[in-house]
């Protein structure tokens, strides 16, 4: 779940100037009866192959052109069938048998058309160029296949048999009670062997992660970076064609600028609103927001392998000496509720009984002298360069911490790259504190205690930016994953929850609640509890 787009943002005056140029031209190209829906997104994709990638924005793109084997209901967290008809589990929970839908068409471009519907060939292609390090495709694009990894998959997987050209068996090394939803989530969008096969001849095999071919209800005819994307429905999707012809993406990093845009008739959703703006936002006559609790959680990461924050003293005197609800107040407004654990309590096995640190600057000085610093410390402090949903402005929130940190004679450098050598930088602990945030991605608490906390993904280029690995932790949340009882899975949660507060590797900020403010002429357009922005099924009045 993620985060964002990895682009630096374009001012404002710019990327308007380029969507007043490039969305004329492209409605001109619309037929007058063709029904078009414009989301103004808030990034620029960072490819289109949903392996690697690791950001909302880049989810959001490939979203509309790649389907699963198993898939959430469409605004909920139910596995429902996908690519795969029907499946069997057998009773020790170690060997998946996936029946798979027949006559599935691909999509087809200029360099490739294809000669075959979507079998067995292609879910072993998509999961194999993330676990073998043999396969030609494994560092196309990237070889840093996060999601795969931080997940544990290399260590769960025993094997992917191909039994036929509709059955697959997926053999686990040990039971996974969170196996199905994972397999529901991005990184196992299907890819097209045969089209993979065809740019390796060619020389070109990056082509498939920048112009791609799935079998999703929408295909990608042109993206311009920092611009637009355009998408058209697929006349042959499995699940018959989607209701709207044409898909935009209107590419606008700017808040203000995305509302205005709203207002304006010239976008009809848009992500990730200023909470200053809300309040006019909910008098505009011709536009809906919906909301609902956020399944995500904003976080000031400390890296606990560098000093001083690998003494768990310091870490809990920088956590009482920031003013959370001040921070909440003056940056969330209404959007947003102050966090106390690392998972939301929309989320189930959530521990209602942990309290939260005080905010307690002599305390914190005290700690600090205790621990060594009677006189403070230096340090970084790492604010992110967009907004996400769980922080609207991450500048801001640092400037605050920095204010309180100075109270106890600890001087904070803040500190700020592109967003893509932002995350890069992090994931590899260049950082000794630094902001920043998930949202769930298949509605299990393991995505964000194991992916975000786990000793997996503690490791370079992992999500657990906090590189925070111990075993107290790591083993009740392990064994989390092999009981398939969620009274007992709950039981374990909770406990690791305890020890996540008494080791602190962050400072909790916020939960903020999920806001899309939608124009009264789009119909059925429904929110995801993972952030996601789904345009199948969604018609235009």
């Amino acid at each position: 779940m993620t985060t964002s787009s990895p682009r630096t943002p374009l001012r404002a005056s710019k990327v308007a100037m380029l969507c007043a140029v490039a969305l004329p031209a492209l409605m001109a190209l619309t037929p007058a009866a063709a029904k078009t829906l414009v989301y103004c997104s808030e990034g620029s994709p960072e490819n289109f192959a949903p392996s690697i990638n690791t950001t909302g924005t880049s989810f959001d793109a490939t979203e509309q052109i790649y389907d699963n084997l198993v898939k959430f209901e469409r605004g909920g967290t139910q596995v429902t069938p996908g690519l795969a008809e029907k499946w069997t589990v057998s009773k020790d929970g170690l060997e998946y048998i996936f029946v798979l839908r027949k006559g599935v068409k691909w999509h087809s471009n200029k360099n490739f058309k294809p000669s075959r519907d979507f079998n067995a060939d292609d879910f072993l292609f998509t999961m194999n160029r993330q676990w073998v390090e043999s396969d030609p495709y494994f560092k196309v694009t990237s070889s840093n296949h996060s999601y795969f990894n931080d997940m544990g998959m290399p260590k769960l997987l025993k094997s992917i048999e191909k039994v036929d050209d509709y059955t697959v068996k997926v053999t686990l090394n040990k039971p996974e009670a969170p196996f199905l939803s994972n397999l529901a989530m991005q990184f196992a969008g299907i890819q097209s062997q045969e089209y993979a096969i065809a740019m390796l001849k060619a020389g070109t095999p990056e082509k498939i992660d920048q112009e791609p071919l799935g079998t999703g209800p929408f295909v990608l005819v042109q993206y311009q970076k920092d611009a637009i994307i355009r998408y058209k429905a697929f006349p042959q999707y499995w699940k018959g064609a989607a209701k709207i012809d044409d898909l935009i993406f209107s590419i606008t990093p700017d808040a203000s600028v995305r509302w205005a845009k709203l207002q304006k008739g010239e976008c009809h959703v848009m992500p990730y609103p200023n909470p200053a703006d809300l309040d006019a936002i909910r008098k505009d006559a011709n536009v809906t927001v919906l909301e609902q609790p956020g399944l995500n959680i904003g976080f000031l990461a400390y890296n606990t392998t560098k000093k001083p924050f690998d003494d768990v003293r310091v870490r809990k005197a920088i956590n009482m000496a920031i003013d959370k609800k001040a921070i909440v107040s003056a940056v969330y407004l209404t959007t947003g509720i102050a966090a106390t654990n690392p998972i939301p309590p929309t989320q189930w096995s959530y521990n209602k009984s942990i309290k939260d640190d005080a905010f307690d600057p002599v305390a914190a000085k005290k700690a600090l002298a205790a621990a060594g610093y009677p006189n403070g410390f230096t340090t970084d402090l790492w604010a992110m360069p967009v907004q996400r949903p769980y922080n609207p402005n991450a500048k801001r929130i640092a400037e605050l911490m920095q204010a309180d940190l100075a109270k106890i004679g600890v001087t904070a450098e803040i500190k700020s790259f592109e967003w893509g050598e932002y995350r890069k930088r992090m994931q590899n602990g260049e950082h000794q504190m630094g902001m920043l945030g998930w949202t769930g991605d298949n509605g299990d608490p393991d995505n964000f205690l194991n992916t975000l906390l786990g000793c997996d993904s503690a490791k370079t280029n992992g999500s657990n930016v906090a590189k925070f690995c111990f075993k107290p932790f790591e083993d009740l949340v392990q064994k989390a994953k092999l009981v398939s009882n969620p009274a007992e899975r709950t039981k374990l949660y909770e406990q690791a929850q305890v020890i996540f507060k008494e080791q602190a590797p962050w400072f909790t900020i916020a939960h903020a609640v999920q806001l899309k403010p939608v124009r009264k002429e789009v119909i059925d357009f429904k929110l995801s509890p993972f952030g996601r922005h789904t345009f199948y099924g969604v018609d235009m009045k």
